[in-house]
């Protein structure tokens, strides 16, 4: 009796579909062609549904401390030592998605954001007792996490600008290794935001967040961003140095 190879229907985890024995279309040679890319920062935009989500958590799996050889295995980045002895699960890796940044005005927009990016820092709560980090940084860690009363994470506007770039600086500063930043779905915050009414306050936040966390950050290794809308001339992307769109 012939067994079917299992379709992942809306699974988009790297690790369940090559554990689980579903089927995958092999998009390693991405890892490859983003490193051999001169662009420190890359965005790709693509239609939904496209496979950008998997693609990201294939990203995560590779690069991330964890190490997960295993996962890679008969795949074609498999075949590239090189690479992958130098970069396979050397990296931090902060990965987010923007998918869920909505409501009906910017204040509740940007507590998502905060909730976000909050929980991401969570993961990294080793920072907390790191001996390689000053009591300053501690602070700093501690300030990315921090609950108000209502039970949501407490960043200010300007806090919440500097978090992705902080957070890198203070896992470069434990790990002694630069930090891989994945953002998916980069453009869902905007496009609700511009049918809600607040797209200007929306594009100084994400401009002033992905400003510092990409363009003036010495702890990034490479950043790699998803999303379906195209960049404009008056993009928030706008300045930053190393920068390629992938179409």
């Amino acid at each position: 009796m012939r067994i079917k190879t299992k379709l992942p229907v809306g699974i988009e985890n790297f690790a369940e579909i090559r554990t689980e024995g579903f089927y995958y279309i092999d998009k390693t040679g991405l890892i490859k062609e983003l490193l051999e890319n001169p662009g420190k920062v890359s965005l790709f935009t693509r239609p939904r549904r496209f496979g950008k989500t998997l693609n990201m958590s294939m990203l995560k799996y590779f690069f991330g401390t964890e190490g997960n050889e295993e996962l890679f295995e008969g795949l074609a980045i498999s075949g590239e030592k090189e690479i992958c002895d130098k970069y396979m699960g050397k990296f931090p890796v902060i990965s987010i998605s923007l998918k869920d940044v909505d409501g009906r005005n910017f204040d509740a927009a940007k507590r998502m954001l905060c909730m976000i990016i909050g929980t991401e820092a969570l993961k990294f709560s080793f920072l907390q007792q790191s001996d390689n980090l000053n009591e300053m940084e501690h602070l700093q860690y501690k300030k990315l996490t921090e609950l108000n009363d209502r039970g949501e994470f407490a960043m200010s506007e300007v806090l919440l600008k500097k978090s992705l770039l902080t957070l890198s600086q203070l896992l470069e500063k434990h790990y002694g290794r630069k930090a891989v930043i994945l953002i998916d779905e980069y453009d869902v915050p905007l496009d609700k935001a511009f049918a809600a009414g607040y797209y200007d306050e929306m594009v100084d936040l994400l401009r002033g967040i992905f400003g510092q966390a990409l363009k003036t950050n010495d702890s990034l290794f490479l950043a790699v961003l998803t999303g379906c809308l195209r960049v404009s001339t008056e993009s928030i992307f706008t300045g930053l140095n190393n920068f390629k769109v992938f179409p």
